[in-house]
């Protein structure tokens, strides 16, 4: 079992203001009234996040909140204290940033990004700081795999994200065809891994694969549209990305091989079918 995450526990024995779950070598835990499912069954098994109350004791709930430790998000501050800052991260008792975890003092209603995980103390606490926790392990990714991307910050080069929680990597301005808010979370593809374990990253999917995907779009769109789409090979970047959301050079092509194929005609300011598909 792991504290501040998912855990899948078997349900152990009812009480008035709950059920307790079997937390083995952790002894009872006990899951609030409010949280079990009116289907519950004794014996059966049920997912929890496992977390300690505002008593310091360990307990169950079915909400998920906005991070679990070893997750990177971005969350608001609701309160500054005399131990830290706290964060509203979905839950009732609010997440602690300690004072010594804060990169700058933080202040309430502006928003983080955070590292979440277990102190000494076995508290679960966050942190400004993330050069602590990422891109400490090595990185065994390879080109044009598919990862998880949270926004950390915006650089002179680009967005300088954190990928599958872990890894640092850069997706560079150019290649990006929508404005990134930090702690914008979404998927990315490798380019590749630099001999320093950063990671260089796109949004799109590799052009040959895109271009695939688009050309069946493009004749769907076709047929939807009396066999005319007034986008042709000529037309700007910034139309053929609000409607395909796409570069250019993909675009081009997908026409190409749609084109090859016989199955449409380019002209300066449209594209036309050519066969019923």
């Amino acid at each position: 079992m792991f504290l501040g995450q998912l855990n899948r526990l078997v349900m152990k024995k009812r009480v008035d203001f709950g059920v307790y779950l079997d937390g083995k070598t952790w002894g009872d835990i006990l899951l609030p009234k409010r949280y079990v499912p009116a289907t519950a069954d004794i014996g059966s098994s049920i997912e929890v996040f496992l977390y300690l109350d505002s008593e310091d004791q360990l307990i169950a709930t079915t909400e998920t909140p906005h991070v679990m430790v070893g997750q990177v998000a971005i969350l608001r501050c609701v309160a500054t204290t005399k131990v830290g800052a706290f964060m509203n991260w979905g839950l009732k008792k609010d997440l602690l940033v300690p004072f010594a975890e804060q990169a700058v003092p933080m202040q309430v209603d502006y928003s983080y990004v955070v590292y979440c995980f277990v102190d000494r103390s076995n508290r679960i606490v966050a942190s400004t700081k993330l050069d602590k926790f990422i891109g400490k392990t090595p990185v065994d990714l390879q080109p044009q795999q598919e990862v998880d991307i949270v926004v950390a910050d915006i650089t002179d080069l680009g967005y300088k994200v954190v990928v599958n929680n872990q890894h640092w990597g850069l997706l560079f301005k150019d290649q990006v065809f929508k404005p990134l808010r930090r702690g914008y979370k979404g998927k990315a593809f490798v380019q590749r891994v630099r001999e320093d374990g950063k990671i260089d990253l796109r949004l799109d999917k590799p052009n040959h694969q895109q271009a695939s995907d688009l050309s069946s779009q493009i004749l769907q769109r076709l047929q939807a549209n009396n066999g005319v789409l007034a986008l042709s090979d000529k037309s700007a970047p910034e139309a053929i990305y609000g409607a395909f959301g796409v570069s250019k050079k993909v675009y081009k092509q997908a026409l190409g091989a749609l084109l090859k194929d016989g199955k449409i005609t380019i002209e300066p300011a449209e594209i036309r079918l050519t066969v019923s598909e």
